[in-house]
């Protein structure tokens, strides 16, 4: 099969270069038009894959019982084999172990245990944003994106204060890179040191608990079972890494988004649209995580393709996000938007644990901007982030003027 427009196989998806080099919103509205379910051809090392652009579909696929998370939930992982931490990592665990386990970790992230938490949230956005307004230039990834979501999980794990910029540090490495060349060992690398990091912290924590969150995993069991240290570690990995990336880059893309869409920061700033509703559309609009990866465990059929047992299928949520079928003018940042059914937290059994808390952390964003903030200037080009998984900048030089 072929793209009779763009020649889908030409784009190499795994390639992070991809996503900052090509228009990939022309490129998916092509993909959804003409080949909405389509294979993508191996290209060098790795293996080919199939490709899900519609809503619909992702949809449904993300609650198909005939595909596994166990092997990985993201590209890079699952087209170089399995993942490590399947069976052990709820995001990669399948049933019956899946619910349990994410039972357990959920346990941390109710609204009830985060109340205090969102609090802090609040009080440090509001900071930020204070300390920032009036600045001639500063870079609003480094002096706030990046200080607000890393903090908030390391305050909920109760990480030391002199370890949280290494783990920062690995966190930004793990899943992009700052150029296009990057070396895959080194996102590994990254990734085993966190690993390998909250391994020591775990044994630590059970032998001498406290009253944070890696202490009562600790002590918690699991089908009877207590976690074992390799166990606790990857779910902490799981936490670190979900709740920065994810948070940072949408705070990043609506600071952005705001500025490119003035009328609808004087919507904001006026009350003519609410804080909830701006929220949803900077995480449809952002699409942080680009796809989500899974593994067919049988042989099943999608919009008239055949897909076989073993099969990596990729379930692309930033082109479900903007499916012209379920979002009237996708490409228009409509902070009143309404429904706004998007995939930015996924949707089924693997729905993101920490939704409650990037929302708020969103919301807290931006009641600070209407609170302190009068007018945001560019002061250069953002700088991108290198990911076929991440999609947002790692730089955004800006000015805010107080109001």
């Amino acid at each position: 099969m072929t793209h009779p427009a763009l020649g889908v196989r030409a784009l190499d998806l795994a390639a992070p270069a991809t996503f900052v080099e090509n228009d990939v919103h022309e490129f998916w509205r092509a993909v959804r038009a003409d080949s909405p379910v389509f294979w993508h051809e191996p290209m060098g090392r790795n293996p080919g894959f199939w490709v899900v652009s519609r809503h619909q579909d992702i949809q449904s696929l993300l609650h198909h019982e005939a595909l596994s998370s166990a092997r990985g939930n993201v590209l890079d992982v699952v087209l170089r084999g399995d993942d490590s931490a399947g069976g052990s990592m709820v995001a990669v665990t399948d049933p019956p172990r899946h619910r349990p386990l994410r039972n357990l970790i959920w346990s941390a992230f109710t609204p009830r245990v985060l109340g205090s938490v969102v609090e802090k949230v609040r009080e440090r956005t509001g900071a930020l944003i204070t300390k920032v307004v009036e600045l001639d230039t500063f870079d609003f990834a480094t002096e706030v994106a990046e200080q607000v979501p890393m903090t908030t999980i390391c305050d909920l794990l109760s990480i030391p204060a002199a370890d949280r910029a290494d783990l920062l540090r690995w966190n930004k490495m793990a899943l992009s890179s700052d150029h296009a060349d990057s070396d895959e060992f080194e996102a590994l690398g990254a990734r085993n040191e966190i690993v390998l990091y909250f391994m020591e912290l775990a044994a630590l924590r059970r032998a001498s608990p406290g009253d944070d969150v890696i202490s009562t995993l600790a002590a918690a069991r699991v089908e009877g079972e207590l976690l074992t240290e390799a166990e606790l570690a990857v779910n902490c990995y799981s936490l670190i890494l979900g709740g920065d990336e994810t948070s940072r880059v949408s705070a990043i893309s609506a600071v952005l988004a705001l500025m490119e869409n003035p009328d609808q920061w004087d919507a904001l700033r006026d009350g003519t649209v609410s804080f909830e509703s701006a929220v949803e559309e900077v995480l449809r609009w952002s699409s942080p995580a680009m796809h989500l990866a899974r593994t067919a465990k049988a042989d099943f059929t999608i919009d008239g393709h055949e897909v076989r047992e073993g099969d990596i299928v990729t379930l692309w949520t930033i082109s479900g996000n903007n499916d012209e079928a379920v979002f009237d003018e996708p490409r228009r940042f409509t902070l009143s938007r309404s429904p706004n059914k998007h995939l930015s937290f996924g949707h089924g059994p693997h729905f993101c644990l920490g939704a409650y808390l990037g929302r708020a952390e969103l919301s807290a964003l931006l009641r600070a901007l209407v609170a302190k903030v009068g007018r945001m200037e560019p002061r250069g080009a953002p700088r991108p982030i290198y990911s076929n998984f991440l999609n947002g900048y790692k730089s955004l030089p800006v000015r805010f003027q107080g109001r």
